[in-house]
């Protein structure tokens, strides 16, 4: 019999959309396409793959008012936000094609009498992303570009919350003209996915989910040799200091913190605030907490929609009432907003306060709308409480000082430093993690690196 997935609705936990799996016979046939595709596409010149993948991506932002309300289906994000994702792709996009050349030129070193040396940047071959829900486009697009910019096929396989995404993007390569067999999408179980990486066609994989899911993509890659990137869980900080700008510091973590519900790696979990701006940041921030509208996606006034399930959000719930069993202040009643309700996937923004490392809610990834704020009396503790954690994807430093965020920065066990920013992905710099976060680099120059490999030339000129 074959297996089907099933996308329930965040929004009314009505079947949404109902999907055939794939079985391995049908997984092992089009890898076989995608190897004998990649051999084809590896001698298209770079010009030419930029042209193509510009096209995909003309293509995929004329779809944007049918993806907009689809997302919000799928996974909750208001429609009032759903163009942001569009847009984001877009941006993330075009600068890799735009990087592209400078990325993949040979090297060539100082020149020695008699000889001729180099070293070219050679595709891979066949590339399984394996992509999340939480922002399908954003995180399928930092692999799926370079990877065909570089010379590779892709393979991919969207999380079964938003299996709708992989469809559109599939679409907008079909519209894009792109050759048979380079880019694909698969739907299929963890076991099947599983197999499909120790499939000897498959020559790197790009995953992004879960710390227990990149374990499980390791050990089905072992023994294999290939890369695996992987970009896993965070519980990004944030440090506001004495001299920080206030309002900024408060507007900008508050969206950090509750933008798509929380439901962000790079997200802000946590918050450390100098003593001499505490109370007043502390009265700033719920009172701005408060303005969300926690409502139905599809309503454009709505301005934090459903978790993705109901059992995430009460897993936050369970975070949060653990954390005020052992002293913690929740500064924010749920009954303030109505459409919070156990047993659903709404919940209401929450913000703690008299929060330790010793609770789950400052230590363990929430992955929802609620957040823990400390004071802290200098720069060297809030350095030391930022990287007091197994994760490492962003953290953020809200000063007018830049020499004190460099230098703090420096400290920083993290992928990424902002300073007066969060949650933000620039494609011009490295998107990377260290310990539980992750490792592998996409976007920027570097993202190039993981997707090819080296090939040198020393060739002997004079005999």
């Amino acid at each position: 019999m074959t297996k089907k997935l099933e996308v329930i609705s965040p929004v009314d936990g009505s079947l949404y959309a109902e999907r055939e799996l794939a079985d391995e016979r049908t997984v092992i046939a089009l890898l076989h396409s995608a190897k004998k595709a990649q051999q084809a596409w590896s001698k298209v010149p770079l010009e030419e793959r930029a042209h193509l993948c510009t096209r995909f991506v003309d293509a995929f932002c004329t779809m944007k008012e049918e993806i907009v309300p689809e997302l919000a289906w799928q996974m909750g994000r208001p429609v009032a936000f759903g163009a942001g994702e569009v847009g984001g792709f877009e941006e993330r996009a075009r600068a890799m094609i735009g990087l592209a050349k400078e990325a993949l030129s040979p090297y060539v070193p100082p020149a020695t009498e008699g000889f001729t040396r180099y070293i070219k940047r050679e595709p891979l071959g066949v590339v399984l992303t394996i992509s999340a829900w939480n922002y399908p486009y954003l995180i399928a697009v930092n692999s799926i570009v370079p990877a065909l910019m570089a010379g590779n096929s892709v393979v991919l396989k969207m999380s079964h919350q938003t299996p709708l995404c992989a469809e559109r993007l599939a679409l907008a390569m079909e519209k894009a003209g792109a050759p048979d067999g380079i880019f694909q999408i698969v739907h299929m179980d963890h076991v099947t996915a599983a197999k499909a990486v120790a499939h000897p066609d498959v020559n790197y994989v790009a995953f992004t989910g879960s710390v227990s899911g990149g374990a499980a993509i390791e050990r089905a890659a072992t023994g294999r040799f290939i890369g695996v990137g992987l970009e896993l869980g965070g519980k990004d900080p944030a440090y506001v200091r004495a001299d920080a700008n206030l309002t900024h510091a408060v507007e900008g973590l508050v969206d950090g913190a509750f933008f798509n519900s929380g439901q962000s790696c790079c997200g802000i979990e946590r918050i450390y605030v100098h003593e001499k701006l505490y109370e007043d940041f502390i009265d700033a921030f719920e009172s701005l907490t408060r303005q969300y509208v926690l409502g139905d996606p599809l309503d454009p006034e709505t301005t934090l929609g459903p978790m993705v399930r109901p059992g995430a959000a009460e897993f936050v719930r369970g975070q949060i009432t653990d954390a005020v069993r052992v002293g913690a202040r929740s500064l924010i009643d749920e009954a303030e907003f109505p459409a919070s309700r156990p047993g659903t996937a709404y919940l209401s923004p929450h913000v703690l306060t008299d929060v330790t490392h010793k609770m789950s809610l400052m230590r363990d990834e929430t992955f929802g709308p609620a957040v823990g704020i400390m004071k802290t009396a200098s720069d060297e503790e809030a350095l030391q409480l930022m990287n007091d954690s197994p994760y490492g994807l962003t953290a953020s430093i809200w000063t007018e000082d830049e020499e004190a965020a460099s230098r703090l920065g420096d400290g920083l066990e993290t992928g990424t430093v902002f300073m007066n920013r969060c949650d933000y992905l620039d494609p011009y710099l490295a998107w990377t993690g260290v310990r539980d976060s992750g490792h592998g680099c996409t976007l920027s120059p570097f993202g190039y690196e993981a997707l090819t490999r080296p090939k040198s030339y020393h060739l002997r000129t004079k005999t």
